[in-house]
């Protein structure tokens, strides 16, 4: 399929010569980031130009000609990426709706989607209001690994993953599924948000495409809103550069900037929240006012077996959900009992969220839907930062306790 757009010099979106051999670490301090070859800067210089002059007409001075289809910091940022997935090409957009509503709308009319049942909410909106405007159907499974070949239909054209899934941590077997599906020539794509290319990357397992909320870990400090698709087929990048260009949906150079910085440490961020994320939940799992724990890094978990595959070291990531006694009242009490643990939306900064899925991020979903992923208005969603362990157990515990207390003297 061919696309006409822009003329563009290729340049900036594949793995710099030398790094894919690197460990994590040296790829997110180094990749995309050469020294400045006049002033010998080590940190790229923010490009706010929105156009670039040309010697000669169709003749640019360097490498780029107009900023919404091209710009020095999205192309440092998207080899940064790209090298951390361990793919050849990587795309910015202005959010993770973006890039999702990108991917969907590369999709011709009448073609069909598998997608996991537990999505996020601005995912599920988007499948169920706006895909189905330009003629795209969605089938939703609750068990995708076994369900996925019956599902399949000659006009299915796309699997969509998550896993972690959100709000209930429940894990999918990308390999399983990408089997299946490659046999049928489908391609599959992974939301990755929830637990970062440091703890695992989907196109080792056989995905196509991997998507990310930037706006979460790979920025990490809850001031930047910005989403990333990586992949390495050569038919994607030609077809979905041209929507990035064409639909425009792209992020600023600053905030390129900023998520770029933000990525070099993703690898202690990303080990620090897992770590504390290990900690509570483990606390809650053992508390008496808790009815269960949603963590892929406990033993109790029911595919702890897939984390311990896919997930780097067996790392359960930075998010966790459980259910405490005492209903909505409860969830949304804690909520507001919590110290150092703030309540709001969003997931993945340095500091550490809470809230009630049923009642903000997802509820958009009927609550049948809902409920039947495990979405009970009883269930709170925790996002782990990176302070110190201790507080952040001592506080979990504290609200709960405190919020049991208040129930039973009914002052809730």
């Amino acid at each position: 399929m061919t696309f006409s757009q822009e003329p563009r010099v290729e340049h900036g979106h594949g793995v710099q010569n030398g790094i894919e051999s690197r460990g994590f670490a040296t790829k997110a301090v180094h990749a995309g980031s050469p020294h400045d070859p006049v002033t010998g800067a080590v940190i790229p210089t923010i490009s706010l130009s929105t156009t670039f002059a040309q010697t000669a007409v169709g003749s640019p001075v360097g490498l780029y000609e107009y900023s919404r289809s091209s710009n020095p910091n999205r192309d440092n940022f998207e080899t940064a990426v790209a090298a951390l997935e361990g793919a050849r090409y990587a795309l910015a957009f202005s959010s993770g709706s973006a890039a999702t509503a990108t991917i969907l709308q590369s999709l011709a009319t009448g073609s069909h989607v598998i997608s996991v049942s537990d999505v996020y909410g601005g995912t599920h909106r988007y499948f169920t209001k706006v895909a189905t405007a330009h003629g795209v159907r969605v089938t939703f499974s609750g068990s995708i690994e076994v369900d996925v070949r019956s599902l399949i239909e000659p006009a299915t054209k796309l699997i969509w993953i998550e896993t972690p899934s959100n709000p209930t941590l429940s894990l999918v077997d990308i390999r399983a599924v990408a089997d299946v599906a490659h046999e049928f020539g489908i391609l599959v794509v992974v939301d990755n948000t929830f637990l970062s290319p440091y703890v695992q990357n989907p196109l080792k397992h056989g995905a196509d495409i991997v998507v990310h909320s930037v706006t979460k870990y790979i920025n990490g400090h809850s001031d930047v809103l910005m989403g990333v698709a990586a992949f390495s087929d050569e038919d994607l990048i030609d077809h979905l550069r041209f929507l990035q260009n064409a639909i425009g949906a792209v992020p600023s150079p600053f905030d390129c900037w900023l998520a770029h910085r933000g990525l070099k440490t993703l690898h202690l961020r990303a080990k620090a929240a897992s770590q504390n994320a290990q900690a509570v939940a483990e606390a809650l799992e053992a508390s008496q006012h808790v009815i269960a724990v949603n963590y892929p890094g406990l033993n109790s978990h029911a595919q702890r077996y897939v984390a311990l595959k896919q997930h780097r070291k067996g790392l359960g990531g930075g998010m966790l959900s459980f259910r405490i006694k005492g209903g909505a009242k409860a969830a949304h009490k804690f909520c507001q009992l919590t110290k150092i643990f703030t309540l709001a939306e969003s997931l993945g900064g340095v500091e550490s969220l809470c809230e009630v899925p049923s009642s903000m991020t997802h509820a958009g979903i009927p609550q049948i839907e809902r409920e039947a992923a495990g979405v009970y208005d009883d269930l709170v969603r925790l996002s782990c930062g990176i302070e110190d362990l201790d507080d952040l157990v001592g506080d979990v515990l504290q609200a709960v306790e405190t919020t049991v207390a208040l129930l039973e003297a009914g002052s809730v």
